[in-house]
């Protein structure tokens, strides 16, 4: 298995695994560009702009019309209002998996300001588990996995009240995503000696903040 992080972050979100499944759609069309025709599966964790560019949905649906979408329920309506075919969208739950003769994949739960879930990848004998957007990771468990694609939004609770630029802020991002403290713990206490992690949705300074 492998795969490329297209971006990570509040401006935007995405990744593609063996060039054939797009893991959220937070980036422009431009930016798909090799990936496009490859495609197979789309999975789109939540509604906001960074995981969700509609524009791009758009122009998916209109560009690759038999492209398979897998989403939670309280996406469905979204995706149909951008031209995504209803027969193209595959409505998944948690804690139940997905055959899709190539790979197999199974949502997680996750705890974020609106319905999110994550994603566990199947794919020739090894497993990949994403996870952004989340407080916490208490209750999920990816014992031996090849690939941990985890949220490490900010280093830790001293790091982020250091730059909050306010209350409201500071107390928003440590109840809507995971420190990269929580991080490494939790993939600590999962991986095995030869796995491959990467910190996801990491902070990055806005030129307003220099």
């Amino acid at each position: 298995m492998n795969y490329k992080i297209i971006n990570s972050g509040s401006d935007g979100n995405a990744v593609v695994v063996n060039e054939m499944i797009l893991i959220d759609c937070g980036v422009s069309y431009k930016r798909l560009g090799p990936y496009v025709d490859k495609l197979k599966l789309v999975f789109i964790s939540h509604c906001h702009s960074d995981h969700f560019n509609k524009r791009t949905v758009k122009l998916l649906a209109k560009n690759r019309p038999t492209l398979r979408f897998a989403v939670g329920s309280y996406l469905v309506n979204d995706l149909i209002e951008k031209g995504v075919n209803k027969s193209n969208i595959d409505v998944i739950e948690v804690g139940k998996t997905y055959d899709y003769r190539l790979f197999e994949i199974s949502p997680v739960k996750l705890y974020h300001d609106v319905p999110n879930m994550g994603l566990r990848l199947f794919m020739n004998d090894e497993k990949l588990i994403y996870a952004t957007d989340t407080r916490t990771l208490e209750g999920i468990k990816a014992i031996g996995y090849d690939y941990y694609l985890i949220e490490g939004n900010y280093k830790n609770e001293e790091e982020l009240h250091e730059r909050a630029y306010n209350d409201f802020y500071e107390s928003r991002v440590k109840t809507t995503h995971l420190s990269k403290e929580q991080a490494t713990q939790w993939i600590l206490e999962n991986m095995k000696d030869d796995s491959d992690y990467k910190f996801m949705h990491e902070h990055k300074e806005r030129k307003d903040e220099e």
